[in-house]
C-alpha cells in the first residue's frame, strides 16, 4: 500500500516541478488546448447532428407509432454521445501526446536532466517522423486495450448493486493504469522500452501505477482541467518511470537554478576532485 502514496507523490512532484519551470509549463499546455478545441468541436457535432446519424442508420423504425419511434432513436443517440464522450476521455492523453510529441519529449527530457545525479537524460536517437510513428502505433495499440475494457464494464454496469458501485470503481483503477502508461511512454521511449515490455513493468508495481494515474484519471473527468495537468503529469510520469527502472533521482534545488541546468557544476558538486569543463585538470579537493 506504500506504492499508492508513492505514485501519488509523484502526480504532486510533477506538478511542483512545471511550477517552477514556467517556460517548460507554457509550451506543455499548447497541445492541450489543441485538443480540447478538436474534441469540443467534434463533440458540438455530435450533438447538433447525433440525430441525425442515428435516423439514418435506423431506416427500419421509420413505420414505428409514437411514442416508440422517438424513445428508440432518443435512447441510441444519448449512447452515441455517451460512447462518444467516453471515447474522448480515453483517447485524450493519446491525441494530446502525439501532437504534443516534440513537446513533451523535450520537457522530459529536461526533467531527466534536472533530477539525475549526473545531469544527463537518455536520448532516443531516432528522427522525428520515426518517434511519431512508434507513437502513434503504440497509443493505438493502448486504445484499443482500454475500448476493450470499456465495452466490458459498460456492460457490466447493467449488473444491479454490483454494476453501480463495484464496476466504476473498477473502471477508475483501469483508466488511471492506461492513462499513467500513455504519459510514462514519453520518458520509457526514450529509453527504448517497447510497449510489451512497458506493460509488464507497470504490472509489476500496480499499486505504484494506481496511485499516480488514477487520482489523475479523476482529475481530467472535470471539464478543462486536462489541459492544465497534462505537462505536469508528464514530468511525474518521468519520475515515476525512473523509479520503475530503478534510476538515481535526487531532488533539484529549487533556489539554484543554476546548479539545475548545468551538468558539468551538477558533476562537480558530486565529485569535488572531477575536471572542471575547459581545463582538463582535477578540481582540488575541499
Amino acid at each position: 500500500m506504500r506504492d499508492l502514496g508513492v505514485g501519488f507523490g509523484y502526480l504532486l512532484a510533477g506538478q511542483r516541478w512545471v511550477a517552477r519551470h514556467g517556460r517548460a509549463y507554457g509550451f506543455g499546455l499548447l497541445p492541450g488546448l489543441i485538443t480540447l478545441l478538436l474534441y469540443a468541436a467534434a463533440l458540438t457535432a455530435l450533438a447538433l447532428w447525433g440525430e441525425d446519424a442515428v435516423g439514418w442508420a435506423t431506416p427500419f423504425a421509420d413505420g414505428w407509432p409514437s411514442p416508440w419511434l422517438g424513445l428508440f432513436r432518443g435512447f441510441l443517440t444519448a449512447v452515441l454521445f455517451a460512447l462518444g464522450l467516453l471515447l474522448a476521455v480515453v483517447t485524450f492523453t493519446a491525441v494530446t501526446l502525439l501532437i504534443g510529441q516534440p513537446f513533451y519529449e523535450a520537457l522530459s527530457e529536461q526533467v531527466d536532466r534536472d533530477v539525475s545525479p549526473d545531469g544527463t537524460a537518455p536520448e532516443s536517437g531516432l528522427p522525428l517522423w520515426r518517434e511519431l510513428w512508434v507513437s502513434a502505433r503504440d497509443s493505438l495499440r493502448v486504445v484499443v486495450r482500454a475500448a476493450l475494457w470499456g465495452v466490458l464494464l459498460f456492460a457490466l454496469g447493467f449488473l444491479p448493486v454490483v454494476g453501480q458501485t463495484v464496476i466504476p470503481v473498477i473502471g477508475f483503477f483501469v483508466t488511471g493504469f492506461f492513462l499513467t502508461e500513455e504519459l510514462a511512454a514519453v520518458a520509457l521511449q526514450r529509453r527504448d522500452v517497447d510497449l510489451r515490455a512497458r506493460l509488464a513493468l507497470l504490472r509489476s508495481r500496480k499499486t505504484l501505477v494506481w496511485g499516480f494515474g488514477t487520482p489523475l484519471g479523476l482529475a481530467f473527468l472535470i471539464p478543462f482541467v486536462a489541459v492544465f495537468l497534462m505537462p505536469g503529469a508528464v514530468a511525474g510520469a518521468t519520475l515515476l518511470a525512473r523509479d520503475l527502472l530503478g534510476e538515481d533521482t535526487e531532488e533539484p534545488d529549487p533556489h539554484d537554478p543554476q546548479h539545475q541546468h548545468d551538468p558539468q557544476l551538477r558533476q562537480n558538486a558530486a565529485d569535488p576532485a572531477a575536471p572542471v569543463s575547459g581545463t582538463g585538470t582535477p578540481r582540488p579537493p575541499r
